[in-house]
């Protein structure tokens, strides 16, 4: 699996992905509007997490009610991994405070 560089756009992006489920996934627009991005940044974002293995793209079926079809995007297991792991080794980044920092949760 291939690694990823950790900006702050990927790691909003990758926010989105692990709190999407098959009820509600997560597609382009979508993932735009909850990391509060634009689309020339989420696309090459996710293209690369696709390409990495982190993530898989797949196109939606059925009717698209005049509009482009959707393509949904999912953490792999791999990605999804590799996503915790970074959470837990730079929490900041997340928006997560260290255990080391005190305070009571």
């Amino acid at each position: 699996m291939a690694s990823i560089r950790l900006t702050r756009p990927t790691l909003e992006v990758l926010k989105v992905l692990l709190t999407a489920v098959p009820d509600d996934p997560a597609w382009g627009l979508k993932i735009c509007q909850e990391a509060d991005l634009g689309s020339g940044t989420v696309y090459p974002i996710l293209e690369r997490l696709v390409d990495a293995g982190w993530a898989t793209r797949t196109a939606e079926q059925g009717e698209h009610s005049g509009r482009p079809k959707r393509y949904y995007y999912e953490l792999t297991a791999a990605g999804r991994l590799a996503t915790h792991s970074a959470r837990e080794s730079r929490p900041r980044l997340f928006g997560l405070r260290a255990a080391s920092e005190g305070g009571s949760a």
